[in-house]
């Protein structure tokens, strides 16, 4: 079958067709999050080097997401999307029967380099189905599932490995896999005007993939294991962040002296381009680093099961899909830079809500100051890519997405790897300060000892000496759980402010609406 379209199909079941596999890759992204211990246990290893299933898949992942405009120059766009989900769905089958760990972690980076094409080539696809007046809310729709699969992954990992095993969560993705390729291949046809390169003409560019795969994949385990390893009293850390920065500086340098870059950054000349490059970037770190917090909140400083932090964060992403249609019609009658506005002061407003919780807070109040955090990101995603492809050319678009992509995937991974790192350090900070309150002076500290110490006595039986060391853990686990709260507080009010300190770069940039292509992360 021709790879052009023989005839005239309904773009809607094009789009239903390109986020099927999306929506399966993003999930993947955190669904093997809650599985970890239960994949320890399985497997003979430790929780911590487990975690390398993680952050291998990132790794791998970054690395393609800024090469797939080039690969679908080469091979042509439909063949490298069937090509990224067919590697997708058969690594997902052998992370589902991997016999040990070191091959589950070869097997998620195979899974990674499969899923990394997958949302720019799939966001191509759409630009080129859709006339541009319909394109807001065709990306509306596709965004719906980019924005929920994040969300509900780490409730649908927790509910399979609980009641089936961890191996589903990788198996279940097969099925799905399969359901894609078929559709894909009779539905999904490049366009007339797409135009393939020729290796006769350009040399694959081994070294430039080379250079720049160790450079992400540096990068990304420097923010991915930094926190653990204490940054950079590890020499492992040193070492790799030294090679990430020489790699990556010398990657962009090479890239510019290119005819035919791998990655396109002469795209980052465009100011609206470059503006919205750093909204995208800014928007992961806040929504993947909330998304890694709260939940460590609500189950080990209110004691929540896994489901029922999950039902928290649930209403959220129930509220991004009622407000994608409706920011879909406004991008039609508003200035773009409102829209953009008006989602940044929601996201820090919710996130400025969440730095005034205590050990105290309901469930209510927290799942109110998620959606207020969550429409902020409605406003956000669709607006920001209708003003970062106003003035790109038809032919950069997969150059343009996969580098919004990766821009996205790195502040995702920055945002996770800071706000953890803030929260151990602003821990131990409130920690050495409410230690101090812990002396016999003290009127409250003692008032507590008498009353904890007493009531070991009477009501549990203990010698005085006894019950005296019980109130001692008591009073120290306060200490530890309210210094924990105040460190939780202080990291979403530090995202909060960023949200905020965006708000200026809006009067660099002209004024849009959705008339040009409109892309979604």
């Amino acid at each position: 079958m021709s790879d052009h379209a023989p005839r005239r199909i309904n773009p809607w079941i094009i789009a239903i067709t390109v986020m099927i596999a999306t929506f399966m890759e993003v999930l993947d992204t955190s669904v093997a999050n809650v599985a970890l211990p239960h994949i320890a246990g399985n497997l003979s290893a430790t929780v911590e080097e487990t975690t390398w299933v993680l952050t291998s898949y990132l790794v791998a992942n970054a690395v393609v997401l800024p090469l797939g405009g080039y690969f679908s120059s080469l091979m042509g766009r439909k063949r490298f999307y069937i090509l990224c989900v067919s590697l997708f769905t058969a690594a997902s089958l052998l992370c589902g029967i991997a016999p040990s760990l070191g091959w589950l972690i070869f097997f998620r980076i195979l899974q990674g380099l499969g899923g990394g094409g997958l949302q720019p080539i799939s966001q191509a696809i759409l630009v080129e189905t859709f006339p541009h007046e319909k394109r807001g809310a065709a990306m509306a729709f596709y965004g719906m599932g980019v924005v929920l699969a994040p969300i509900i992954g780490p409730v649908l990992g927790g509910w399979i490995t609980d009641n089936f095993s961890w191996h589903w969560i990788f198996l279940i993705n097969i099925p799905v896999g399969f359901l894609s390729i078929a559709l894909t291949t009779s539905l999904v046809f490049d366009p007339p005007t797409f135009h393939r390169i020729s290796l006769k003409d350009n040399k694959f560019d081994y070294f430039g993939i080379g250079i720049i795969t160790l450079g992400l994949a540096s990068l990304e385990i420097v923010l991915d294991e930094g926190q653990r390893k204490d940054w950079f009293t590890s020499g492992f850390i040193v070492f790799f962040a030294i090679l990430a920065v020489a790699a990556l500086v010398f990657a962009v340098l090479y890239e510019l002296k290119k005819k035919r870059p791998i990655v396109d950054l002469r795209l980052l000349k465009d100011r609206t381009f470059a503006v919205a490059a750093l909204m995208l970037f800014v928007l992961g770190f806040v929504l993947y680093g909330s998304l890694a917090l709260l939940p460590i909140f609500l189950q080990t400083l209110l004691g929540y099961t896994a489901v029922l932090s999950g039902w928290v964060l649930s209403p959220g992403g129930m509220a991004v899909m009622a407000m994608m249609p409706v920011v879909a019609v406004l991008l039609k009658r508003v200035d773009t830079r409102w829209l953009i506005g008006i989602g940044f002061v929601f996201c820090g407003l919710g996130l400025i809500q969440m730095s005034g919780f205590n050990l105290q807070v309901d469930f209510r109040t927290a799942m109110e100051s998620r959606i207020v955090q969550s429409m902020g990101f409605a406003f956000l995603f669709v607006p920001i890519n209708v003003m970062a492809f106003q003035h790109i050319p038809h032919e950069k678009t997969s150059y343009a997405t996969g580098l919004m992509n990766l821009l996205r995937n790195i502040g995702g991974s920055s945002g996770i790897a800071i706000a953890t790192t803030m929260l151990a350090r602003r821990a131990q900070f409130h920690q050495a300060n409410l230690i101090g309150n812990l002396a016999p002076g003290n009127p409250a500290y003692q008032g507590f000892m008498d009353r904890a110490a007493q009531l070991g006595v009477l009501r549990g039986g203990l010698s005085p000496a006894d019950a005296t060391r019980m109130a001692q853990g008591s009073a120290y686990g306060l200490v530890i759980r309210q210094s924990t709260m105040m460190a939780f507080a202080d990291t979403f009010l530090f995202m909060g402010v960023i949200c905020f300190l965006l708000l200026p770069l809006l009067l660099l940039i002209r004024k849009s609406r959705a008339t040009g292509p409109v892309m979604i992360d």
